[in-house]
């Protein structure tokens, strides 16, 4: 399955809730749940009661477009998150947390997922000192996430200069704002994540 490229916007009006996919923009009246919360189509869907399926397959595709992942992806992060000890939905929003463009976002180098994605994948990010452009890549505790030389002399750094005065940091994450550096600490905080999705509907999306 393609990656989708279409107006993000549709996609939370489609769950019928903000996944604040662009950032900022989201918490202002240019919000499009804001100006049009029903669904897209050439006319409003009747209303009907969803089914049980269609309950776990909403939640299962809300965290997919939060994170902006792929189907065979997630697919891929619920199995690793299966085989881990303790409990699988906490397991995976951990793992959703730990991907590089996540951590780039909660530090507050770009403005929302997306654009923390686009960041990676053009080579502007270090993780302990070697350069690293795969968005997917998971941090671990104790390692250091760090702009490149080329990226210090970008646009986009001197704007996150300025987000991140007033960014608030994960627990789980340490921000160094003199040079813009952040340091995973330890395993994302679950009660810290503030994820728009059951987990427990995901597990049983999967178990059915």
């Amino acid at each position: 399955m393609a990656r989708y490229t279409g107006p993000v916007c549709r996609l939370c009006r489609r769950v019928g809730e903000k996944l604040m996919l662009k950032g900022e923009r989201c918490a202002t009246a240019k919000c499009a749940m804001e100006r049009k919360a029903t669904r897209p189509g050439m006319r409003p869907p009747r209303p009907r009661k969803m089914s049980d399926y269609g309950v776990r397959l909403r939640e299962k595709q809300k965290a997919r477009y939060t994170y902006g992942v792929l189907e065979r992806q997630f697919y891929r992060l619920f199995m690793m998150a299966e085989k881990a000890p303790g409990r699988t939905g906490e397991n995976l929003k951990q793992l959703l947390e730990r991907r590089l463009d996540n951590v780039v976002y909660r530090l507050g180098f770009a403005e929302s997922r997306n654009h923390a994605r686009q960041l990676v994948r053009h080579g502007h990010f270090m993780v302990n000192g070697r350069k690293v452009d795969i968005p997917s890549y998971l941090v671990k505790p104790g390692d250091l996430v760090a702009w490149r030389e080329k990226g210090v002399r970008s646009e986009p750094y001197k704007v996150a200069m300025e987000r991140t005065e007033a960014k608030v940091i994960p627990s789980w994450l340490s921000l160094d704002r003199t040079d813009l550096s952040g340091r995973v600490l330890t395993l994302p905080i679950t009660e810290e994540i503030g994820a728009q999705f059951d987990e427990k509907m995901i597990v049983e999306y999967y178990s059915r």
